[in-house]
């Protein structure tokens, strides 16, 4: 199997969840090379070609200009499959590239099973293994799902270089306006659907007021109206890195989890054992949130 890996820099610097790709390419034991627009002064370490063009000289993106240089990279690689993060990069050029090789594409890839590649369906409520029906495939990662493998090594470099010219002039990129900013937090406490209601969210808050912390929420919560979008934590909200993280009747979905990935220890509170978020916690409280937690408020209170 051979893989042609499409790297990301995001505001001037090579995006983490690079190392994803890596981890994805681990589980088929492929063959590796990548494409990138970059800076030789941030590169990714692995053994393999690295298909380099210049940062300055393309941009960050600049969708038939990055095209026409990811085409070069495949046409020096024939590979298996094209690899590209489920960002905004790759859910644009993904389907240029796919269209382009009238080839098939799979969006949102969460798992490899049986020789096919498992997306989620019914807004994340089931999956299905999809099954190639053409010799070569352009994918995209969901983030967090696979392992970000920390790579070692010093790739083949081999320069990129097309036409600058496009129809398309990139403008730039504006970021939403975030009402809180929870990516600065130390201590996040998230409420999610298994809160129970609206009224129940009071627990969540006095939890996260006795322990200095924010307040945070799944889209469920958020959809809900329980909770301001502006504390949505997910692939659709803000990704957080706290030193505790707290997830109070949060199920664990492939979105919430990616968005929180980064925490560093992870208390769930959830009455099923089983739930997802069992296998990111660090400690498990099989418990109803509306008597684990006041109890838990009352202790800290009495420290």
């Amino acid at each position: 199997m051979k893989l042609l890996l499409v790297g990301e820099y995001r505001d001037g610097r090579l995006a983490i969840e690079t190392a994803e790709l890596f981890g994805f390419a681990a589980q088929l034991d492929a063959e590796v090379s990548m494409v990138l627009v970059g800076s030789p002064d941030d590169l990714p370490a692995f053994d393999g070609r690295l298909y380099l063009a210049d940062l300055e000289t393309y941009g960050e993106y600049q969708p038939d200009v990055h095209k026409r240089l990811v085409f070069k990279a495949i046409e020096g690689e024939q590979p298996n499959a094209v690899v590209f993060l489920h960002s905004s990069y790759g859910w644009d050029l993904a389907p240029r590239i796919a269209a382009a090789m009238q080839t098939a594409q799979v969006s949102g890839v969460v798992g490899i099973n049986d020789g096919g590649y498992v997306v989620e369906s019914c807004n994340g409520k089931m999956l299905r293994t999809v099954h190639l029906q053409t010799p070569v495939a352009v994918l995209t990662l969901q983030p967090g799902v696979f392992e970000a493998l920390k790579m070692d090594g010093q790739p083949e470099m081999i320069k990129l270089d097309t036409s600058s010219e496009s129809a398309i002039k990139f403008i730039g990129c504006h970021q939403p306006e975030v009402g809180v900013d929870l990516t600065r937090a130390e201590v996040i406490v998230s409420a999610g659907r298994g809160v129970g209601s609206a009224d129940q969210v009071a627990l969540v808050e006095a939890l996260a007021s006795a322990l200095g912390g924010e307040v945070g929420a799944s889209r469920q919560a958020v959809d809900a109206g329980w909770l301001d979008r502006s504390r949505q934590i997910g692939t659709s909200g803000q990704s957080v890195s706290p030193a505790l993280y707290v997830a109070c009747g949060i199920s664990g979905a492939i979105q919430h989890l990616a968005g929180m990935k980064g925490s560093g220890i992870v208390l769930a509170v959830n009455t099923d054992r089983d739930a997802p978020i069992a296998s990111v916690a660090d400690i498990l409280v099989v418990a109803d949130v509306a008597e684990f937690l006041p109890a838990l408020v009352e202790a800290l209170e009495k420290r």
